[in-house]
C-alpha cells in the first residue's frame, strides 16, 4: 500500500512537471538570417565589382575572427569577358571518423545584372547566413580541439556559380567545376561521403523541389531528416532538373543532393530580379532549413 501511494504521488509530480520539460532545440534560424541580413546588406556582390571584394572580406573576418580551418581557394576562370579572378571560401571542422560531408553554396550575385541593384537576398544571402550559422553550431562541438563525432564536415562558399553572360555547361559553376577538378586530381573527392548543396532555400514560401540529377539514397535521407520534424510539407512535393554546383560532383561519381527551391515568388517572379530582398525570405524557413542539414549530417554518420 505504502509502494502503490509514493508510486500515485511520483506520477502526479511527473504529470505536474511535464509542461517545463525542455522543448528539443531547433536549429537557430534567426541568427542565419541576420548573418544574411549582414551579407546582402553588402549589396551587388558579382565578380570584378566592389561588392565583391567586401562580400570576400566579410567571410574571411567571420571564421577567421573564430580561429576556424579557413582556406581561401584563388583561381582565374576563363570567361566571355576575359579571365576573371574568383576565389572559393572553404571551412573545415574535424571529426572522429575518416571520410567527408561537404556543404556548400554560392554567395556571388550575378555578373549580367549589375545595373538592377541585384542584391541576391534569396539566391546567394540566405544560404551564406545558413552555412555561416551552421558554422557556429559546428565551431562550438569542435572548441578546444575536440571532434565532431562523425565524419569530418567542410563548408564551402563557391565564387562564380552564376552566369558571366548566358548560362551555359561553359559559363556558370566557375567555382564548383573547378574545386571538383581540383579535388579530382588530389584525391580528396574520394574521402567525401555526401555532397549537400543549398541555394535559394530562405524564401518565406518554402517549397523545396526534388532534384533529379540528385544521389536517390541522399535525396531519401533528407526526407527522412524532414520527416523526423514534421517539415515534409516542404519537401519534395514537386520534381525537377536542376543545373547547379552539385553537377560537377555528381559527375564525378560523388553522392550528391541540390536542396533547392527554383519557385520563388508568383510564377518565379522574384528569382534574378530587384525584388529578391531580405522580406522574402524569413527566419522559419532558415530554421526548417538548419534542421534538416544538420539531421542529415547525423544520417549520414550513421550509415
Amino acid at each position: 500500500m505504502m509502494r502503490s501511494s509514493l508510486w500515485r504521488k511520483f506520477a502526479a509530480a511527473a504529470i505536474l512537471l511535464a509542461p517545463f520539460a525542455a522543448p528539443a532545440q531547433h536549429f537557430d534560424g534567426a541568427r542565419a538570417y541576420e548573418y544574411a541580413r549582414e551579407f546582402a546588406a553588402i549589396g551587388p556582390r558579382w565578380p570584378t565589382g566592389p561588392g565583391h571584394v567586401k562580400a570576400e572580406e566579410f567571410l574571411r573576418h567571420h571564421f577567421q575572427g573564430q580561429q576556424d580551418q579557413l582556406e581561401e581557394d584563388t583561381f582565374t576562370a576563363d570567361t566571355p569577358i576575359g579571365p576573371v579572378p574568383m576565389r572559393n571560401f572553404i571551412v573545415r571542422f574535424p571529426g572522429s571518423k575518416p571520410g567527408v560531408i561537404v556543404l556548400g553554396t554560392h554567395y556571388e550575385t550575378n555578373y549580367p545584372l549589375r545595373t538592377i541593384n541585384f542584391v541576391g537576398a534569396n539566391d546567394g544571402a540566405s544560404t551564406t547566413g545558413l552555412l555561416m550559422a551552421i558554422g557556429d553550431r559546428l565551431h562550438e562541438e569542435t572548441m578546444h580541439g575536440k571532434k565532431l563525432e562523425g565524419y569530418s564536415v567542410w563548408l564551402v562558399f563557391f565564387d562564380g556559380e552564376e552566369a558571366i553572360q548566358s548560362w551555359s555547361d561553359t559559363d556558370s559553376t566557375y567555382g564548383s567545376r573547378h574545386l571538383a577538378a581540383r579535388w579530382g586530381r588530389d584525391g580528396t573527392l574520394g574521402q567525401i561521403k555526401a555532397f549537400l548543396l543549398a541555394d535559394m532555400i530562405g524564401d518565406k514560401d518554402l517549397d523545396i523541389q526534388r532534384e533529379t540529377n540528385s544521389t536517390a539514397w541522399l535525396v531519401a535521407l533528407v526526407g527522412q531528416a524532414a520527416k523526423k520534424f514534421g517539415y515534409e510539407r516542404y519537401f519534395f512535393q514537386k520534381e525537377m532538373a536542376v543545373e547547379d554546383d552539385h553537377l560537377p560532383f555528381v559527375q564525378r561519381g560523388v553522392p550528391s543532393i541540390d536542396v533547392i527551391d527554383l519557385d520563388y515568388g508568383p510564377n518565379n517572379s522574384y528569382h534574378h530580379t530587384a525584388q529578391d530582398t531580405m522580406d522574402k525570405i524569413s527566419a522559419h524557413s532558415l530554421t526548417i532549413d538548419g534542421d534538416v542539414f544538420l539531421e542529415t549530417i547525423r544520417l549520414i554518420d550513421l550509415r
